[in-house]
């Protein structure tokens, strides 16, 4: 099988960050954002996308996280874009509802090439200790932009901040992990318009 992975390098006056992926891995991973939470995050979505990834990310977190989760993002999407070459063969669409002891998350992808982000939750939904909510949107929007994917991203219900945004993150995960996996029933592109 052809390999499905890729590296990308972006470095701008916020952030630098290097990075390397496998989408046909193991769920292996070494993960150094600077951010404690957000590594732990992109290594369950490593582990339950069963994507290798590494990723070494330098950003200026003496102002903010903000940049450095958004420019982690646009680099993931970035690369696994990449990595999916012209789609022939996948699934393309995935879904996963996902449990977090009292929470629940619903996660829809289609890797459309038309880039989408519905992400719904409530107002008040609580962040994580030291990782705002909003920033798991941001990730959310700056992945699906840049993966040119459709993604829609639903908290249907949920008390603890560390278990929302870990529903999430597996539930995009195992989403994204069904929509890549190639399926020998499809023959081509998935798409009439032959064409993603």
């Amino acid at each position: 099988m052809q390999s499905r992975s890729a590296t990308r390098s972006r470095s701008t006056a916020e952030t630098r960050i290097e990075l390397a992926i496998d989408l046909d891995g193991e769920g292996t991973s070494k993960i150094a954002t600077g951010i404690p939470f957000f590594d732990h995050m992109l290594t369950l979505f490593s582990r339950h996308g069963l994507f290798d990834l590494n990723i070494e990310a330098d950003g200026d977190l003496e102002v903010d996280f903000h940049h450095t989760v958004e420019d982690t993002g646009i680099v993931i999407g970035d690369a696994m874009r990449e990595a999916l070459g012209n789609k022939h063969g996948i699934r393309r669409y995935g879904s996963c509802h996902l449990p977090m002891d009292e929470t629940l998350a619903r996660v829809v992808v289609d890797l459309s090439n038309r880039p989408h982000l519905e992400f719904r939750a409530p107002d008040d939904t609580p962040s994580a200790p030291n990782f705002p909510f909003t920033l798991v949107e941001e990730f959310c929007r700056a992945l699906a932009s840049n993966l040119r994917a459709n993604i829609h991203v639903e908290l249907l219900y949920g008390r603890d901040g560390h278990h929302i945004a870990e529903a999430i993150f597996k539930g995009l995960a195992r989403a994204l992990r069904e929509a890549c996996e190639k399926d020998a029933r499809v023959k081509g592109i998935p798409s009439t318009k032959e064409a993603l």
